[in-house]
């Protein structure tokens, strides 16, 4: 026989971790022997409050009375409960023999319900189909692990993490969870050799499999959890990285990773500026989509296979790209690693070379030399899609014959000062026009960099300044949001929000219509 059953439908929404599912959880682990993610654990504790949830409400269900079977012998004032009356309780009210040969020897009770309609039952019959213990299914899916996954499946997982994070008992390394007290000992000589492994390999990235069978570290546990155990080890000594994309963990020195991936480049340091973005039109919100700025505040967009970058200043000086919202998904990213190493393969050659994603700074690094050999400079438009190999990304200019163009030029002075004129260069890549800025001694504009770096000018200051310089090149006297943005990036590391709020909030910036603006010396002075 099978009844329905159903519980409060806030019962997975209010789910809070108690003592007794960590205890399961380290129950768990340790017969597995292996580690495990939060989602596998979460299957398995969902299992298992499932279980004890049907043993709960079966023994809410028979409290208070026997639980009716028609092999039962029952005498009057009996109290029962029927199952298949949707739990009914009723109460004997009269017993006598039953009459039907082809059941032989049997009884009927007489019960009276709360409805105070009384109804008659088989007693003492030893074949009948509701002798069978009913098993309890439900109609609402809240006892069904899949549904409950499907439905409740991230946050649980979010609580369960939660709470071993500030669990010592635990530990976790590239998202697998293991009791610490389980692991296998890993000394500092074991530790040693696999430093001695990967400096003999560049560094890295080595597998921890492949660390396994050069440091022979043997022993008779699981061969999963000594894997874990010298994970966990090496991600606990500061010599060591683990740069693997999600899946996979790859270990590398740290004192052999490119200073870049370690700590951003000069041009890539943004202290953060306050600004007020209710003063952003719609038409600049649209802009600021459009330049995907990877320190815009904007969420992910649609995931296309293939994407493109139009390169600013300080991605080009320091032979990086962003990780923004319109192309993070292409790159390689990880449960926990703060760098990851991947590789780069060229579109039109197909040779690969290796680049680091910096997840926390949001750019990637690795790509100076390609950006040399293909002739890209600022403005320049990159495309991105993902390799046919799992963990590459491939990069790639379109194709074209060198040619002199007319293209915004950054001069230095004697004085550090920066100026722009509109002079012929040779481009050998596409690029945006308001967006391309030609920068013919790279060294000079290194300068005005470290000097900014020991007395930083006002930013409103630097914002005049350039309209102002900008505006020279142009017959209107005006300078678009999208040149203003390109260019204030060649002296200092700016998203465009700051400079569009600027632009909206002051009155010696005049909008002349389509993201145009004029500069009001009078006004300003």
């Amino acid at each position: 026989m099978t009844v329905t059953s159903k519980i409060d439908e806030s019962y997975w929404e209010a789910f809070k971790l108690q003592e007794q599912d960590i205890e399961f959880i380290y129950s768990y682990l340790l017969e597995s022997e292996t580690p495990l993610t939060p989602q596998e654990l979460v299957a398995a504790l969902i299992d298992e409050r499932i279980r004890h949830q049907k043993i709960e409400l079966e023994r809410q269900r028979t409290s208070g009375g026997d639980l009716y079977q028609p092999k039962g012998t029952y005498k009057s004032r009996q109290k029962l409960i029927f199952p298949a009356l949707n739990w009914q309780r009723g109460e004997v009210i009269g017993v006598r023999p039953g009459s039907n040969p082809e059941l032989g020897d049997f009884q009927v009770i007489q019960v009276a319900f709360k409805d105070g309609n009384p109804r008659e039952f088989a007693a003492a019959l030893a074949d009948h189909v509701l002798n069978n213990p009913p098993k309890i299914e439900d109609d609402t899916t809240l006892l069904d692990r899949q549904s409950v996954l499907d439905q409740f499946g991230e946050n649980l997982s979010e609580a369960l993490e939660e709470e071993l994070e500030t669990n010592p008992d635990f530990v976790r390394i590239a998202g697998r969870w293991f009791p610490r007290a389980l692991l296998v000992d890993i000394n500092l000589g074991h530790l040693n050799l696999a430093e001695a492994v990967l400096d003999m390999a560049g560094g890295g990235p080595l597998p921890t499999t492949e660390l396994l069978k050069q440091i022979e570290l043997t022993s008779d546990a699981n061969a999963n959890l000594v894997e874990f155990s010298l994970d966990l080890a090496l991600q606990e000594d500061p010599r060591f990285d683990e740069v693997g994309p999600s899946g996979d963990i790859l270990w590398y020195l740290q004192r052999l990773e490119p200073a870049e991936a370690l700590q951003p480049p000069i041009y890539l340091r943004y202290a953060g500026m306050e600004y007020d973005r209710f003063l952003l039109t719609k038409e600049m919100l649209a802009l600021e989509q459009d330049l995907d700025d990877e320190l815009s505040p904007l969420d992910a967009r649609s995931q296309h296979q293939e994407s493109e970058i139009r390169l600013i200043f300080p991605h080009w000086r320091s032979g990086t790209l962003p990780l923004s919202a319109r192309v993070r998904h292409l790159f390689p990213t990880a449960y926990e690693a703060p760098r990851v190493r991947f590789m780069l393969v060229d579109g039109d050659t197909g040779e690969k070379f290796p680049g680091w994603v910096v997840r926390e700074k949001r750019y990637v690094y690795g790509l100076a030399d390609w950006y040399a050999a293909h002739g890209v400079a600022p403005g320049s438009i990159i495309h991105i899609r993902k390799g046919k190999a799992p963990g590459e990304v491939i990069v790639q200019t379109e194709s074209r014959r060198s040619s002199r163009e007319w293209i915004r030029t950054v001069l230095v002075g004697s004085d550090g000062g920066v100026v722009f004129a509109m002079l012929k260069q040779i481009v050998s890549a596409p690029f945006d026009e308001r967006m391309a800025i030609a920068i013919p001694d790279k060294e000079a504009v290194d300068q005005v960099w470290q000097n900014a770096q020991k007395e930083q000018p006002p930013f409103e200051r630097l914002v005049v300044n350039m309209v102002r310089e900008l505006s020279k090149l142009n017959p209107q006297s005006h300078v678009h949001a999208i040149e203003l943005y390109a260019a204030l990036n060649v002296i200092r590391r700016c998203p465009p929000g700051p400079i569009l709020a600027l632009l909206a909030s002051r009155p010696w910036f005049s909008h002349v219509g389509d993201l145009h603006y004029r500069l009001s010396d009078s006004e300003y002075e």
